[in-house]
């Protein structure tokens, strides 16, 4: 494994040597940086990182509990490849947790809440087809993000946390395959900011429902590996 130069940045000296470790390879998998089934060689990290193993390998087990990173027994850290039960596992476990945090976010935003998420589909309405994966992803988090805020739960939005990252290389699939942006992201995430409007639990779950099973439906469209 060679790590191009620019690829890794530096690491800033504030917190736990184990937590920045861990951020940095976090980004380099969501972003792209490093592929699917990529070896992650533990001596190359620490170089190019300037840090020992130590903090390389606690960082690699931690993303293994989040699904980016495959510990193989005598052959090291890999990164996570996209398979349908992944998909499908995650997909289940988002779509239990975001019904119920818009039907408690919907009975707790207020104009606050509403004008954040219209400052992003205003930022989604301006995407055309060429926009880049990634862009269209972080508006797309963005959004959600609000969500999760408002629903003022505190597990779930922990358990939302450790499965963003795996939504995000979802989302990114997704996009780079079907570049239907404006009329499906833009749309979508309309609708359902409207719904919360309506302060209805089950108005809020149903459009979550909706969104989510299209992302859902087109990335069992693109024929993963089972397993």
């Amino acid at each position: 494994m060679v790590i191009p130069d620019g690829v890794v940045p530096p690491l800033p000296s504030q917190r736990a040597l184990g937590d920045l470790v861990t951020d940095v390879l976090r980004s380099m998998i969501t972003e792209g940086k490093v592929q699917p089934g990529e070896h992650l060689k533990e001596s190359a990290l620490a170089d190019a990182l300037k840090v020992s193993r130590g903090p390389i390998r606690q960082a690699l087990a931690r993303l293994e509990t989040e699904g980016h990173v495959e510990l193989r027994r005598h052959r090291g850290a890999f990164v996570s490849t996209l398979t349908a039960n992944s998909v499908e596992e995650v997909h289940t476990l988002r779509g239990a947790i975001e019904r119920l945090a818009a039907s408690r976010a919907c009975m707790r935003m207020r104009g606050a809440g509403f004008a954040e998420m219209d400052e992003v589909l205003e930022q989604m309405k301006k995407v055309d087809t060429r926009i880049d994966p990634e862009d269209a992803v972080v508006l797309d988090l963005r959004f959600h993000d609000i969500i999760y805020a408002y629903c003022e739960h505190s597990w779930v939005q922990r358990v939302w946390a450790s499965i963003r990252g795996q939504v995000t290389v979802f989302l990114r699939a997704r996009n780079a395959s079907f570049p239907d942006f404006l009329e499906v992201g833009y749309v979508e995430h309309l609708e359902l900011r409207d719904a919360l409007a309506l302060a209805d639990p089950e108005a809020a779950q149903d459009a979550i429902d909706r969104h989510i099973t299209g992302a859902y439906e087109r990335l069992k469209r693109l024929n993963l590996p089972a397993r």
